[in-house]
């Protein structure tokens, strides 16, 4: 039986915590206190809500509830930055996060160092139900981490300056990678979702449960910004034929006509990113397309998006630690393939769209209480992606991962592979 958060075993629990809460600390040292207080939409939130959002999650589900004699560090802090759990009370609008100019970015930085100074104090003598709550509050602040990321990158590309938050050097450009090759999947019934071998899963992994697979196989690596430059070239956001009717509505009503932060110059076409608006690199996948981009492309080159249950199969027997993913502060940006025909990319570089919408495995139950809100309550209308993105921390991924997001999104690192039936 597939385990939940609750089962989380974590014998560095200290040094774990250390390292995810520096590393949050870490990628936003380069922010000024402007920077980290804008909102450039009601998707994205301000850099500083996530901070003080992620240690607002361990002050009120491990100090306040398993540390006698705890005290708020601020009381209006829990109307202030709670997300979305509706046991916790009422709380500020999503879309107004970006009003919140006090309190300022120093105040949220005592506010974390507050909260990590009397958590690390207690961690030895708290239970093993609330250890297992900071555990799920390491990982759910490695995916505001990534959101940190992201959603900072749609901020600074709405500045007509379009700075950069990360220096250094261009990308080298590299070979095209060589064209795809299909590898055929599994077939027949399968097992899926978390399998209780790993020291962690969200409750929405499982619970293991059994899947028919009928004949098919998946491309070795996802699309490239170069064979994607071909699907536009073909008039591909021109042409209704490929497109889903809600999405042939989205890309007339928004006017899509390229990947999100592309544009055209003169010299080829430009995509911005946290090292600033560089060439697109014909080589590396194309990123920053919703499902209905991706499902497009899909019906022009004669395939399909894998299911959930195919692209987790592929995964089953790769390393989730390889791959081109985040180690620190260095800029975030997805790499070519390369030289190879196997298998290559499912964990890394791009957030990779499927054609299974999130809902329950079978035998789901949430958890009881506020953090039972956590991933259940949102399955409907969204559609999973799996294997991370160069943005995801290392360490944060599992072949039975599930991501989710409305089909009209792309701010993320989002990009496809393709599937056929056979």
């Amino acid at each position: 039986m597939a385990k939940s958060w609750m089962d989380a075993r974590q014998d560095d629990l200290e040094d774990r915590y250390r390292a995810v809460r520096g590393l949050t600390e870490t990628l936003a040292a380069p922010l000024s206190d402007a920077d980290a207080t804008v909102q450039s939409m009601p998707d994205a939130s301000p850099a500083k809500w996530h901070m003080a959002h992620v240690s607002w999650f361990f002050e009120t589900f491990v100090l306040r509830d398993h540390v006698a004699g705890y005290q708020p560090y601020d009381a209006r802090y829990a109307y202030l930055f709670n997300s979305y759990y509706e046991a916790e009370g009422a709380r500020h609008a999503r879309p107004l996060r970006g009003m919140l100019t006090r309190p300022a970015l120093a105040d949220i930085r005592a506010y974390r160092a507050h909260v990590d100074a009397a958590l690390i104090k207690a961690l030895g003598m708290l239970p093993q139900s609330a250890r297992a709550l900071v555990t799920l509050g390491l990982h759910h602040e490695q995916q505001h981490q990534e959101l940190l990321l992201t959603d900072l990158l749609h901020l600074f590309a709405m500045n007509p300056l379009e700075p950069a938050l990360f220096g250094g050097p261009s990308a080298a450009p590299v070979d095209l990678p060589g064209p795809l090759h299909w590898i055929e999947g599994r077939e027949g019934l399968v097992e899926l979702g978390d399998d209780g071998r790993t020291a962690f899963a969200f409750d929405c992994e499982g619970p293991r449960h059994k899947a028919v697979l009928s004949p098919h196989a998946l491309a070795h690596r996802p699309i490239t910004n170069g064979e994607w430059i071909l699907f536009m070239e073909d008039g591909g956001y021109r042409n209704p034929a490929h497109w889903l009717s809600d999405g042939w509505a989205w890309v007339q009503a928004e006017g899509v006509q390229a990947p999100l932060y592309w544009k055209a110059s003169d010299k080829g076409w430009t995509r911005f990113g946290l090292d600033g608006r560089q060439p697109v690199n014909p080589a590396a996948p194309v990123t920053h397309i919703s499902l209905y981009e991706a499902d497009a492309y899909a019906s022009w080159a004669g395939a399909r998006l894998p299911t959930e249950a195919e692209w987790e199969c592929a995964a089953a027997n790769i390393s989730p630690t390889s791959g081109n993913q985040l180690d620190g502060p260095g800029c975030p940006r997805p790499r070519p393939a390369g030289d190879t025909t196997s298998m290559t990319q499912m964990f890394g570089d791009v957030w990779e769209w499927t054609g299974s919408a999130y809902r329950p495995h079978p035998g789901f139950r949430a958890a009881a209480g506020a953090v039972g809100e956590y991933n259940g309550k949102f399955m409907s209308g969204q559609f999973v992606l799996k294997g991370g993105s160069a943005a995801t921390p290392r360490g944060h991924m599992r072949a039975s991962y599930r991501n989710f997001f409305y089909p009209h999104q792309r701010w993320q690192f989002t990009g496809l592979r393709l599937a056929k039936d056979l």
